[in-house]
């Protein structure tokens, strides 16, 4: 029998509980999911017992040991294993053997995400690398937030350049002059505001803006 979709609501199966692990099941429970944490480290498990829905300590590259507290019941799961290469490695396999659908897995350079991802990650994510990316990208000034995605995409928080204060969206033309896309517009004291063509950006307005990654920077650039 096929699988339906997999609701936006459904439990998530988190396995590690180091910084990056703990951090997802935190944000997880915030946003009122249920969420069951796994670590082989029974010093972890009661440290963080109090605060996930469900956590317990169990080998997870051990198939049988997964499906004895319900891992195969999962359709979700996040394996925040990092420093372990190999656990990672088999914890994925073990969790696509139970038909697990899809799994997010930390890799810590892209040789890691590539076997991940041979071996049944459906998303692979590299937190360093892209808390590095946005750290860099705002420690020179240029931009109050970023993220770049996989395929040379980015979204940018950024000051509006002197060009577009005082204009509409439309009487800039930001899109056809740099290539960029104006999501949003925030005023301070404001409520944020989706772009629209009549939108008047100014002085001190901060804009959302998305685009190829080098238009993105040379945009912000402009600052």
């Amino acid at each position: 029998m096929v699988k339906q979709d997999v609701p936006a609501d459904a439990p998530v199966l988190v396995i590690g509980l180091g910084r990056f692990g703990t951090a997802v099941a935190a944000s997880l429970t915030r946003l009122g999911h249920e969420v069951l944490a796994i670590d082989e480290s029974m010093e972890l498990v009661q440290k963080w017992a109090a605060e996930f829905t469900h956590v317990v300590q169990a080998d997870s590259t051990d198939e049988e040991a997964l499906r004895q507290i319900g891992a195969d019941q999962f359709d979700r799961a996040v394996v925040g294993i990092g420093t372990d290469i190999e656990a990672s490695v088999l914890t994925v396999l073990t969790l696509n053997e139970l038909g697990v659908r899809e799994v997010w897995a930390k890799a810590i350079n892209k040789k890691h995400g590539k076997i991940l991802e041979r071996v049944g990650a459906r998303h692979v994510v590299y937190p360093e690398s892209a808390m590095g990316e946005r750290v860099a990208h705002t420690v020179t000034g240029t931009m109050i937030d970023f993220i770049e995605f996989d395929d040379g995409f980015a979204i940018a928080r950024t000051a509006a350049p002197s060009a577009a204060v005082g204009r509409t969206l439309a009487e800039s033309a930001l899109r056809s002059q740099y290539g960029i896309t104006v999501v949003g517009v925030k005023r301070p004291g404001a409520d944020f505001t989706y772009a629209r063509p009549e939108t008047l950006v100014g002085e001190f307005d901060e804009l959302i803006v998305s685009g190829a990654t080098k238009k993105v920077e040379r945009f912000s650039g402009l600052v």
